[in-house]
């Protein structure tokens, strides 16, 4: 089952100069618990913005064009299909970049979303525009701010509509 987990503001952004669009703890934790023990795949480039890397107690899957690169720890796979077929576990995680969820969102079944309620200008990478005909809300859970966490934010879980 491919799944897809993201955090994105009022506009659809996921983030601004290879980098998330902030730091919210409960988001990571969210994020953590919801990935752990699956399989997660990502582009090189979100990869690579992490500050500890492999993620921990998860299989990585990095897709890249590059045939050269690898990374100790990690999968490569050079295609999306690759990179699920390598898959060790039975729920598969997207988790980013842009493309990568552009390729994946066809083949998502359920979307794990943190809505974070803000807007920021400056931000370049956005996730793919939802057609809401094709997802149920099954889920939502809403957390104000706080001394951590700056902004107020909604989980929200999405199941694709059977056709």
């Amino acid at each position: 089952m491919i799944h897809a987990i993201v955090a994105i503001d009022e506009n659809g952004a996921i983030g601004r100069q290879g980098e998330l669009l902030c730091y919210l703890p409960a988001d990571m934790r969210h994020f953590k618990e919801v990935t752990m023990g699956n399989s997660i795949v990502m582009g090189r480039k979100t990869f690579e913005s992490f500050p500890r890397r492999p993620l921990p107690g998860r299989q990585n899957i990095v897709i890249t064009r590059d045939p050269k690169w690898a990374y100790p720890g990690v999968t490569v796979a050079h295609n999306l299909d690759e990179a699920i077929t390598a898959a060790q576990t039975e729920t598969v995680f997207i988790i980013g970049g842009a493309q990568i969820y552009e390729l994946a969102l066809p083949r998502v079944e359920v979307l794990h979303l943190t809505r974070i309620h803000a807007r920021w200008a400056s931000a370049d990478a956005f996730f793919p525009a939802l057609d809401m005909s094709q997802w149920q809300e099954v889920d939502r859970e809403h957390h104000g701010s706080d001394h951590r966490n700056a902004y107020e934010f909604d989980f929200i879980t999405l199941k694709r509509r059977k056709p």
